[in-house]
């Protein structure tokens, strides 16, 4: 694209000093010049521009599937901890109803009742 410019730029302004003199021609040469020099930095700062724009949501991507990875690993944690106190509780009612049931037994059994 730059080349295209410059080169429609450069076509035009020859063109133009055809029927000019020497003094003009060399003028308008400078400022054809001149103009291709300031397109060619404006794109170039653009596409460093762009490039930084990538860079900055190519480095929040990253740091949005950090913090949701961190925020999983955290809700995980979290319901292994609830898992492991409920199954805590259900071996604890497990001993208290076979204690009961032993107790139970030992009084049904016992040789006193017979």
């Amino acid at each position: 694209m730059r080349k295209t410019l410059i080169i429609a730029l450069s076509l035009t302004a020859g063109l133009a000093l055809a029927g000019c003199s020497e003094k003009t021609q060399d003028h308008a040469e400078k400022t054809a010049e001149a103009v291709g020099q300031d397109v060619d930095n404006a794109v170039d700062g653009a596409a460093g521009k762009a490039g930084t724009a990538v860079d900055h949501a190519a480095g929040d991507a990253a740091n949005a599937v950090g913090n949701a990875a961190n925020d999983s690993a955290k809700a995980i944690s979290s319901a292994v901890d609830k898992a492991e106190a409920a199954a805590d509780r259900a071996g604890e009612k497990i001993e208290h109803g076979a204690d009961k049931a032993r107790q139970r037994v030992h009084e049904e059994t016992a040789p006193d009742k017979h």
